[in-house]
Order: C-alpha cells, then sequence, then structure tokens
C-alpha cells in the first residue's frame, strides 16, 4: 500500500510525535531522580524499526527528525550515566552493609 500525496508526511509527522513522546516521558523520569523508573528505561529491549508503509523521510520533516534523534541521543547517554552511577552507589552501600565490623574502643581506667 502506497500513501497517498500528502498520506507520507502526516504518517511520519505522527510517528515523529509519538518518538518525540518517548523521549520526553524518558527525560520527565531522569528529572523525577525515580531510581526503579530509570533503571526500568535501561532495560528496555525493543529497538524501533522505522514503518516501511511510509517510505522516506519527507523533506520537510528531516530537520525534525535530525533534531529528535540527537535529543534521542542525549537523553540516551543521560540514561546510561544515570544506571552507571546507580550501580556504583549500590555497590558501595553493599560494601558498606556487609563490610567487616568496625572494632569498638575500650578504656580501662587503672586508677582503681
Amino acid at each position: 500500500m502506497t500513501p497517498g500525496p500528502d498520506g507520507g508526511a502526516r504518517g511520519w509527522a505522527t510517528v515523529l510525535d509519538a518518538l518525540e513522546g518517548e523521549v520526553l516521558a524518558a527525560e520527565s523520569t531522569l528529572r523525577s531522580d525515580r531510581h526503579e523508573e530509570i533503571a526500568a528505561w535501561g532495560r528496555r529491549a525493543e529497538d524501533w524499526v522505522p514503518p516501511s508503509s511510509l517510505g522516506p523521510v519527507p523533506e520537510d520533516l528531516r530537520e525534525r527528525a535530525a533534531r529528535l534523534l540527537q535529543h534521542q541521543l542525549a537523553v540516551a547517554e543521560e540514561l546510561v550515566e544515570r544506571i552507571i552511577q546507580s550501580r556504583r552507589q549500590r555497590d558501595v552501600a553493599a560494601r558498606m552493609s556487609y563490610g567487616p565490623t568496625r572494632p569498638v574502643a575500650s578504656y580501662v581506667d587503672r586508677a582503681l
């Protein structure tokens, strides 16, 4: 099925809107500082596949698509950094919690 004269542009605009919504949602999660939700973004495994039924991105939407890609890459990089930071903090906390206990100081009064 081939898109109509403007069907590809409308279709791509809808696709770009959806992708932008995903990026903004990921960015919002990062700003909220909810560690479990941030980690969940890192566990997402589905790769995005451009819809083949729409054809190439129309010329008038290419700049928007390029800006969106840069935004996606920046958010993805920040997600990776936050996930790594969170894992490091978790590892440090685990070492502190399960490390050997420190000796307790004891004082003996010899004057008695």
